[in-house]
């Protein structure tokens, strides 16, 4: 048993399926964690939504002010994560490189004498996505690059059948199948773990530049 554990939670679909595999081998998740800046208001993931997840899984959820410089804000934010939490291990949902760029958590976290666990790093993209499916995962997708999905896409459940369609548009775009470089984004409503389905009520589309995404009433 793996003990005094938080999840870096975004409610998205990597987070859940980290959590779930980081729980099957044995870790003791005490918290969710979001850092965010302050007044920070999320296209893809609104933290109205977060709160509704982490009460359906029964786990405290903190949200944790960053600032810039980002490198020092984040630095400051899990070494209270660590110091008022008593937090010893990070699990985040990172897939691979974003940018060019490693881990940002591990960068930041394992200084200050955090350990961080990334489950999903470096998976095969289909697989990762058959697993989500396979655990019972209910994602739904929140926010799309329109340079690589049309609206269309908001709203959609990730079944099987709809991940077909994903891969295969993947494979003739060069898009990541797992939406690693933002070309889109989910919010989980249900699964292992999960009391009830998450219901945040009526969204209509917004747009903010490239972006469309749910808003939520």
């Amino acid at each position: 048993m793996i003990e005094h554990v938080a999840v870096l939670w975004t409610g998205g679909k990597d987070c859940a399926l980290a959590m779930h595999e980081a729980c099957e081998g044995g870790c003791d998740v005490r918290a969710l964690i979001t850092f965010a800046p302050a007044d920070a208001h999320f296209l893809a993931h609104p933290l109205n939504v977060i709160r509704l997840q982490a009460e359906t899984l029964g786990r405290p959820h903190y949200c944790i002010e960053v600032s810039e410089p980002y490198e020092d804000g984040y630095r400051r934010a899990i070494g209270q994560v660590r110091d008022r939490l008593g937090i010893a291990t990070l699990i985040t949902g990172d897939i691979g490189p974003v940018d060019g760029h490693g881990n940002w958590i591990r960068q930041c976290a394992e200084p200050l004498g955090l350990e961080v666990h990334t489950p999903l790093w470096d998976a095969d993209r289909e697989a990762l996505l058959n697993r989500l499916i396979e655990a019972g995962f209910v994602a739904i997708i929140s926010c799309v690059q329109l340079e690589w999905l049309g609206e269309e896409w908001l709203g959609t459940e990730l079944t099987a059948d709809v991940l077909e369609r994903l891969v295969l548009h993947s494979r003739k775009s060069g898009i990541d199948p797992c939406g690693e470089q933002g070309e889109y984004h989910t919010l989980v409503m249900d699964g292992p773990g999960f009391r009830h389905r998450v219901t945040p009520g009526p969204w209509r589309v917004g747009r903010s530049g490239g972006l469309a995404y749910l808003e939520w009433a």
